[in-house]
């Protein structure tokens, strides 16, 4: 049996893949920040958002390959899969969001709209900070609930500003081109969620620090 599990993944690669995982969080969410601040440059972030989220999906694939084969993981399975799809959402939101503005054509944006890819990008790098203290969660148990905590109330802040961005959308725009305000609302629509999947992400987190502590 010891050299059957001598040749079964290790349980600490699950660690170095959600990191990655995180990593391609981090520039898909600058990406789509940069997408935001509008310009001929659109594009050029438009792509860049396509290849994290490719990027992402083949951690995501080598992840749940690995749940498979490995012997002993770090945490329940079923949390692993959880924890890694729940991630992957998010980024794949940013690139539902991102090809919602190619597909449009759109190269300039609300003022509401960039501060929401602000926000997106700072629950990546809270994400980011959060994944790699899963390796020794016992003891960084108090900074991971404020994380989660933080993530939740950023998306708190995001309704906020979705609200607002849809009032002054309809207020500026929505009477003198209703299609360009389908449009916009789309768009908010679309950021909005990407908010909502880094908060099922923190759920995650959190779940997994319930059960084992």
């Amino acid at each position: 049996m010891n050299w059957f599990q001598a040749l079964m993944p290790k349980e600490g690669r699950f660690f170095d893949l959600f990191e990655q995982h995180a990593a391609t969080l981090c520039a898909g969410a600058q990406a789509l920040h940069r997408l935001l601040e509008g310009g001929p440059e659109t594009p050029t972030h438009c792509a860049a958002v396509a290849r994290h989220e490719d990027a992402a999906d083949q951690v995501t694939r080598e992840v749940m390959l690995m749940v498979r084969r490995t012997f002993i993981t770090p945490f329940d399975r079923a949390d692993i899969i959880d924890l890694i799809s729940s991630m992957d959402d998010a980024i794949d939101q940013m690139h539902k969001t991102a090809k919602a503005t190619s597909l449009f054509e759109q190269t300039t944006f609300q003022p509401h709209m960039l501060q929401l890819g602000e926000l997106i990008e700072r629950t990546a790098n809270l994400t980011a900070e959060a994944v790699p203290l899963l390796r020794s969660m016992r003891g960084h148990a108090d900074r991971l609930n404020e994380i989660t905590e933080e993530v939740k109330r950023l998306e708190e802040e995001s309704d906020h500003l979705y609200d607002a961005g849809i009032a002054a959308l309809y207020k500026d725009i929505g009477k003198k081109d209703p299609m360009a305000y389908i449009v916009g609302a789309e768009i908010y629509d679309h950021l909005e969620k990407v908010v909502d999947r880094f908060e099922d992400v923190a759920n995650r987190i959190s779940g997994v620090l319930i059960e084992h502590l």
